[in-house]
This record gives structure tokens, C-alpha cells and sequence, in this order.
């Protein structure tokens, strides 16, 4: 059996990765323009099916012979497999939100919902919505009548709010949406994007203490759906909450999945081993090991110690910044900082955004016996001073603490 996803642009999809951990038929990446899209549906490449994403979702739909009653409803489907008289097209994205939401504890029952874009799988979660329960459900699109201008007074009342624009998506992460923290009655906010996985906007939602989800769930549990029927199975005859064996399948493959994608990013006192362990871990897991400072002088030809020591701190920290703004986005590194990269607070949304962040903690007695003649900073302050401030912002900012006891650093 042949499958495979189809799209305009697919440079990055996950995709063939999910479906080969669901099963062993083959599946390919399809990115065709949409005079090519007739091709697929006409047989011409002897698929037996195929996965839609954005922009074709609604034209796979009127090019299919016959319809789910989930994509007849919505007149958008992600999933296609081949008929006696053609093609027949499901939407799993519904399957997948809904999981989304359920392993996220978020339940929109009696909730006013606020949905953000109008595309194709705004409809699938709009569908979503309803079947759990929500009280209401509006939308807000850049021209519509509840648009980006008067959504906070026309939408106060939103409670759950769902990103499924890619506004936020790599590598133009630094933009969000929408500001949570006009909603004074949110709950919940969820973002189908997937990439990176703390996008923008759910790091706001964590900074306000409400409920959240990423899309990476929606992405491998709508896949599981695709999967069965590929395979000829319950399609969308699916038990839902998914459990036992399937609910450890789906769960297994975000987790496998969601630690491939992120770095794993050190961070911590100058001196502390970060180097060290950096290197050791890349060796160990397969990955690149990116040493910020060595990045640094790679960029702009010039040591953070001569940038510092001509120019001043100030200078440094906001080279560093642009300098972290291209390489932290990034998937699947290990990453050593530089100590002081968590006092601007600018850094924090990158550090989060596609890292497991693990602060390296090393005694102060320690780091007082090392060799500062190539850091200006610790020679200019005390490291004593430089300690006491900088512990408390790792510790907030870290996913993870680790020990430091018998490396020996080479920083």
C-alpha cells in the first residue's frame, strides 16, 4: 500500500515519521501546486490515499467522490483513501483536537469559546467544539466582524481561545495572535501549532497560570485516526476517550516525538561544566552540540570577551540576543549558553520556546576557584554578586535542575 501527505510546501513535516511509527505501509511527501492536486485525485500517481494540509483541504473535499459525515459537514478533509469510484474523504482533525484537549484537561463544556482564523481546520475544531459542549463559539479573522481591532471589547467574554492560524509558527516565532491577558475570564488557550513547541502564545498562557495545549498532540492523535483507516480499520469509528492499547500508542509517539524536536539547552554559572556536558550529551544522543560562544565569535568574527571589554555589556548582551533569536528556534541541539543569557528577559521566550532548558548547578566554593582571565564580567564583578543574582533566574527559568558534582569544566 501507498499513501502520503499532501501539500503546497512541506519542507518540514513530520508526517512520514508518525505514520511509519503507526505502521509499515509506505508514505511519501506529495508537495504539489494546486493545478497538480487533480492529478492525485485522478489516479495518475497510484496512491491508494493521502493526507491533506494547508491550502488544500477544502478543494481535496469537492474533489472527492464521497464524504464522512464529518467532512460533509465541514467541507474540509485531511485524510483521503481510494474508492471503486474514487476517493472518499474523512476530517480527523476533529479526532485530533478533541484528544488534544482531553490530555490538555481542558474542557470547554458551558465555556464561551473564541476561535482565532477562519481556514480549514478552524471548521474541524469549531465541530469539536460543539460536540463537547461549549456554550459559544465566535471567530476572529483579520477582516471579519470580530477582527484583531475590536476583539478584546467584542470578545471580553472568551474563555477558551484556539490559535489555528500559523501566526507563531518557526521561523517566525516572535509573533502571537493575540494578547491573553486582555481576557479577564480565560480559562484555556491552545495553539494547533507545533513548531516550536512553547509557541508565543502558550508561553502567555503558562506566565498567566491557565490551561494550555500544543499542537503536537493534535498532529499525532489526527495521524493514529488517518492510520486506521488507511489500514482499513474503525476510521472514524473511534472510541472516544481513546484508551489502552491505542491511548499508549498515541502518547508514546508525542513523547518520543516531542523529545527529537526539542534542544536541550544548559544553561548556568559561567565555570559550572556546561561545555563539558553539552558535548558528552551530543555525543551520547545523535545530536549537534552548539556552543553559544563559539557561535558568537563564528558570527561576527569577535570574542564575547573583546565585545565586552570595547564595547561594554550592553553591546554584548544585545549581539547575544540576536544571536540567540537564529540559533535557539532550532530543532533537535544540545546547546550551552553563556551564564549571564537569562538576565535579559528578552532571551527567555527563545530559551523556552523549542528547548528542555536544564540549569547545571555547581557550588559557589567551586566556581570561586576558577580561572576568570578570559571572562571580564566575573574579573569586573564578584562572582559572589554575580551568583546571588542569577541563581534565582535560572531556577525560574529552568525545566530541570542537575547537579554538577564531578565534571570538570572546560569553559
Amino acid at each position: 500500500m501507498k499513501f502520503g501527505v499532501l501539500g503546497k510546501s512541506l519542507p518540514h513535516t513530520y508526517s512520514p515519521q508518525i505514520h511509519k511509527a503507526f505502521a509499515d505501509y509506505e508514505y511519501t511527501v506529495l508537495e504539489r501546486t494546486e493545478e497538480q492536486v487533480n492529478a492525485l485525485f485522478n489516479g495518475a500517481e497510484g496512491l491508494d490515499g493521502f493526507n491533506v494540509t494547508i491550502p488544500y483541504k477544502k478543494l481535496a473535499a469537492s474533489l472527492c467522490t464521497e464524504l464522512s459525515e464529518e467532512a460533509k459537514e465541514l467541507g474540509a478533509v485531511n485524510t483521503v483513501v481510494k474508492t471503486a469510484s474514487g476517493f472518499k474523504g474523512y476530517n480527523t482533525d476533529v479526532f485530533g483536537f478533541k484528544y488534544m484537549l482531553e490530555r490538555a484537561g481542558i474542557d470547554p463544556a458551558g465555556k464561551n469559546c473564541l476561535i482565532l482564523g477562519t481556514g480549514g481546520a478552524s471548521v474541524a475544531v469549531e465541530y469539536a467544539l460543539k460536540k463537547m459542549g461549549a456554550a459559544k463559539i465566535e471567530f476572529c479573522s483579520r477582516s471579519g466582524e470580530i477582527n484583531y481591532e475590536n476583539v478584546y471589547t467584542v470578545a471580553q467574554d472568551a474563555q477558551v481561545i484556539v490559535n489555528t492560524t500559523p501566526v507563531g509558527m518557526f521561523p517566525e516565532i516572535e509573533n502571537s495572535p493575540i494578547d491573553l491577558a486582555q481576557f479577564k475570564n480565560l480559562y484555556a488557550a491552545a495553539d494547533i501549532v507545533y513548531n516550536p513547541g512553547r509557541t508565543k502564545l502558550l508561553q502567555q498562557s503558562q506566565e498567566l497560570g491557565v490551561k494550555n495545549a500544543g499542537g503536537l498532540s493534535m498532529l499525532v492523535a489526527q495521524a493514529w485516526q488517518a492510520s486506521e483507516i488507511f489500514k482499513g480499520g474503525r476510521g472514524t469509528v473511534v472510541p472516544e476517550p481513546v484508551e489502552g492499547p491505542q491511548q499508549d500508542i498515541i502518547s508514546t509517539v508525542i513523547e518520543t516525538l516531542q523529545t527529537q524536536m526539542l534542544n536541550i539547552t544548559l544553561i548556568g554559572m559561567p565555570g559550572c561544566g556546561k561545555t563539558t556536558l553539552g558535548k558528552k550529551l551530543a555525543k551520547e544522543r545523535g545530536r549537534t552540540f552548539v556552543d553559544l560562544d563559539d557561535k558568537f565569535k563564528e558570527e561576527y568574527n569577535v570574542t564575547p570577551a573583546q565585545v565586552i571589554t570595547q564595547k561594554g555589556e550592553d553591546e554584548f548582551r544585545r549581539m547575544e540576543t540576536q544571536l540567540a533569536k537564529k540559533i535557539l528556534p532550532q530543532s533537535g541541539l544540545v546547546i550551552a549558553t553563556g551564564g549571564g543569557i537569562v538576565t535579559r528577559k528578552e532571551n527567555w521566550f527563545y530559551l523556552r520556546a523549542n528547548s528542555h532548558v536544564i540549569y547545571l548547578e555547581r557550588p559557589l566554593s567551586f566556581l570561586l576557584k576558577q580561572d576568570t582571565s578570559n571572562r571580564p564580567l566575573s574579573q569586573n564583578n564578584k562572582i559572589e554578586e554575580l551568583y546571588k543574582a542569577r541563581v534565582p533566574l535560572y531556577e525560574e527559568l529552568c525545566d530541570e535542575k542537575w547537579i554538577a558534582t564531578s565534571l570538570r569544566s572546560s569553559q
